[in-house]
């Protein structure tokens, strides 16, 4: 076998040889011929010398030589190729006119779009917050980045090595004419309102491209600050537009808040990140829960900022000033995300350890946490900022989640978690220094998704969306969401006393509500529950937290609660971080119900006719004192639709007992109280409102509630409610009531046996996991045993049906019998 192995390759080098012969000269072909003739004249007419022969056998061993030292030479040239690209700091230019040519022909259809959805919601948020003097109010109308694509690497690009990070170099040049930007602007007075059309764009600079983890994702950045140029006009666009001269200062203002949000976000060494998912989830992710551990520090000095070692002066209690060296060193550190802030107790030493562990809320699908320290200066209440460092986190389409930084020299830190609850460890360098370190420890505790459904603890739990991921449960229109604030720990005492009399406020939408006050509490338990309207379009649920004080209440924190996705019938109940304080949480109960029991504009009356709503008014407590000797005269005026009625007044009192009762019409109308102080000389002033939402209570039962006061600083007021139907207590319970009890009794025990399934999985209880396999069975035996009932149930009474339809037609006498008898 190996024989013919040889001689195969023999024939096969001997082939290539003579085709390359044949290529390299021209002539061999007629060379050929020559010796054919000669061999026949040799053969057949007469003997050549030997000389020929010699000769032809030396000419073929150069030629032989020559095509293989050729081939050696390319194979040379294509190893000498392949470590340079891999191995020299700097590649040779390399052209891309291909890469621009491709780009515009997926540029209108395919990147454009993308591109104006991604990159509108991100203009709109910057310029709400970086408004100019000139313009009091910005609203994004349209966004179309236009038909003309960027040009990338138009002088070449070109690779280069950083120990194992490779990094491309290419120009980035956009000069685009047609694109359109409308934004409707509300100028300050008296110029009132102006349309801002950007019509041009012209950017150039040089981006950084470096692939990360094994190719699954790249970092883009430009190497400095790009060139801006922005077009603006003012009107409606086309010939009417103004030229951007008639308001000078709009166009400079958009100028720098672009160039602002270049820098802030992707110079270096700032870097955006973009993944390339294995598979495509399809879920939107919307918040989520991350755990921050600050480990330790180590390599600290007070020239962690760069300046030239130095002696910090103090001042003390008593005026005079003390020396502190390096030694004295105290510091603790600041956890930022968003507007959320956490700090660790103080440490002394170069390496101090704090293992500090906090619960940070991400909002959307990507943050950045910063990491800033600060020395603590003895006897003074000011802090020397030391230096700082930040890590970059983002959600991918394929359920995982990057986490990027900038390491020593500039260099690339990524990491990757498959799923969430698994760990990550960093060690952070000080940004700007040679010295200067921190370890940290992240964990992604969850991810909340636009469908409703969740991922935490190593798995993935659904809540009711499709494996395509669209949701199936109902549109949230006509819901009602109801919201528990139950407790508050930790929370920040501003008051020199030492006290705090924390209240909480909520807005959503437009509605805002009030818990009451808890007196000298830092963990207040309120335990009160609000109900508001489901609103379209992921509308936050905006909480600010308050401590109650003579002069002014203290802000305590502030914080957001994402309500998009929520599933209807199951609660979620959240410890929600105060944002802007130190420390401080909210424990919250959210749930989403259907609007079930809401009789529509119509009310219970149009049903039942003489249905009423009995509004007792018991009484009212810690009111606002509305006159100058610190009480009031309160009485209550209710309006309910076109019907207004009141209560007594009560003299001279904060806490007043009413005890009066008011009838209305069940007609749906909304029942509006406002609580009035009386005064015979001046008119009465408003000391609280509230609106009673009834509609959904079961009829002939009281609704006792403590409702608190909006509009005012403080105040509660008392009130029972009932929806009276007389005829509804003789109507006999229909079967299908209890049938309706039984299938929501079977989706309550499902969705029991979905947190069991979680638990068990949580704790590897495999026990537990066979024992509840077998109670799923038999609930999905008792599922389907119900299921065959009501089938059964459908086929008996459209029997029914057709059996009524038959008497009715047998009892009619026919219309032609009718009309000749008339």
């Amino acid at each position: 076998m190996g024989k013919r192995r040889s001689k195969n390759f023999d024939a096969k080098e001997i082939v290539e040889f003579l085709t390359h012969l044949v290529v390299e000269r021209p002539l061999f072909h007629v060379l050929i011929a020559l010796i054919a003739i000669g061999w026949v004249i040799e053969r057949w007419v007469f003997s050549f010398s030997s000389w020929v022969s010699l000769a032809i056998a030396i000419w073929a061993t150069i030629q032989y030589g020559n095509h293989q030292r050729q081939n050696l030479v390319e194979d040379l040239n294509k190893k000498w190729k392949r470590i340079i690209l891999h191995t020299s700091p700097v590649t040779p230019l390399e052209h891309c006119e291909w890469l621009n040519k491709l780009l515009m022909e997926i540029w209108p259809n395919f990147v454009n779009p993308k591109l104006s959805i991604k990159f509108s919601s991100i203009v709109e948020k910057r310029m709400k917050h970086l408004k100019s003097r000139l313009i009091e109010k910005v609203e994004l109308l349209e966004f179309s980045l236009g038909s003309s694509p960027p040009s990338l690497g138009l002088h070449g690009t070109r690779w280069a090595t950083s120990g194992d990070q490779k990094i491309m170099r290419l120009g980035f040049d956009w000069d685009t004419n047609d694109m359109s930007i409308l934004l409707h602007a509300k100028l300050a007075k008296p110029l009132l309102d102006a349309r801002i059309v950007i019509n041009s764009l012209h950017i150039k600079g040089e981006l950084l491209v470096m692939p990360i983890l094994d190719g699954r994702a790249v970092l883009y950045s430009f190497v400095s600050a790009p060139e801006v140029r922005i077009g603006v006009a003012f009107g409606k666009g086309g010939s009417q537009s103004l030229p951007a001269t008639e308001l000078p200062g709009v166009s400079s203002w958009l100028v720098k808040i672009f160039t602002d949000t270049l820098v802030k976000t992707m110079v270096e060494p700032r870097r955006q990140c973009f993944s390339f998912p294995a598979v495509e989830l399809r879920r939107k992710a919307v918040g989520g829960v991350l755990s921050v551990t600050v480990i330790s520090a180590d390599k600290l000095s007070r020239t962690i900022k760069g300046s030239p070692p130095r002696r910090l002066q103090s001042s003390s209690t008593n005026g005079s000033f003390e020396n502190f060296s390096n030694t004295d060193l105290k510091t603790f550190v600041e956890v930022e995300l968003g507007e959320l802030n956490r700090r660790t107790e103080a440490r002394s030493g170069y390496s101090p350890k704090w293992d500090a562990k906090f619960n940070m809320v991400l909002h959307g699908d990507a943050g950045i946490l910063r990491f800033h320290i600060y020395e603590c200066i003895p006897n003074s209440m000011k802090y020397d900022d030391l230096g700082s460092c930040e890590i970059k986190m983002k959600y991918v389409a394929d359920g995982s989640t990057t986490f990027w930084a900038v390491g020593p020299d500039f260099s690339i830190i990524a990491r990757r978690t498959e799923l969430c609850g698994e760990e990550v460890e960093i060690i952070l360098p000080f940004e700007g220094i040679n010295s200067g370190e921190l370890k940290v420890r992240l964990e992604l505790k969850e991810w909340q998704f636009a469908d409703g459904s969740h991922s935490f603890k190593k798995f993935h739990v659904n809540s009711g969306h499709s494996m395509g991921g669209s949701s199936n449960f109902p549109l949230r229109t006509g819901r009602k969401l109801h919201i528990t604030i139950v407790e508050g720990k930790d929370l920040v005492v501003k008051d020199k006393s030492g006290k705090c009399d924390p209240y909480v406020k909520m807005q959503y939408g437009e509605v805002s509500q009030r818990t009451s006050t808890v007196k000298n509490a830092t963990n207040p338990v309120w335990n009160q529950k609000f109900e508001f309207d489901e609103v379209h379009g992921g509308e936050y649920l905006k909480i600010k937290c308050y401590s109650e004080e003579y002069f002014g209440d203290d802000n305590i924190g502030s914080a957001r609660v994402n309500l998009e996705g929520l599933v209807e019938g199951s609660l979620r109940d959240v410890w929600i971080p105060l944002e802007k304080v130190t420390s401080g949480e909210l424990r919250l109960q959210i749930q989403a119900v259907r609007s079930n029991g809401c009789e529509g504009p119509q009310g219970a009356s149009a049903r039942f006719g003489n249905a009423l709503i009995e509004l007792v008014l018991v009484e009212a407590k810690d009111l606002v004192a509305a006159d100058l000797r610190g009480t009031s005269d309160p009485y209550v005026r209710v309006q309910y639709g076109n019907i207004k009625k009141r209560t007594k007044v009560m003299k001279k009192t904060l806490n007043p007992v009413w005890n009066q009762m008011l009838e209305f019409p069940d007609d749906g109308s909304p029942l509006e109280l406002q609580v009035r102080d009386h005064n015979a000389l001046f008119p009465t002033a408003s000391i609280g409102n509230c609106v009673v939402e009834y509609q959904r209570l079961p009829f002939n039962q009281m609704y006792n509630k403590w409702i608190p006061l909006q509009g005012v600083t403080r105040g509660e007021i008392h009130i029972q409610i009932t929806r009276k139907v007389p005829e509804i207590n003789k109507r006999p319970r229909l079967e299908s009531e209890a049938s309706i009890t039984r299938a929501h009794q079977i989706s309550i025990q499902m969705k029991q046996m979905m947190t069991r399934f979680q638990t068990l999985m949580e704790e590897s209880n495999l026990e537990g996991l066979s024992a509840a396999l077998k109670d799923l069975e038999n609930l999905e035996e008792m599922q389907d045993e119900y299921m065959q009932q009501l089938e059964t149930e459908q086929m008996l009474l459209l029997n029914k049906i057709k059996e009524l339809g038959q008497e009715i037609g047998n009892s009619s006498p026919p219309l032609s019998r009718k009309s000749s008898r008339n």
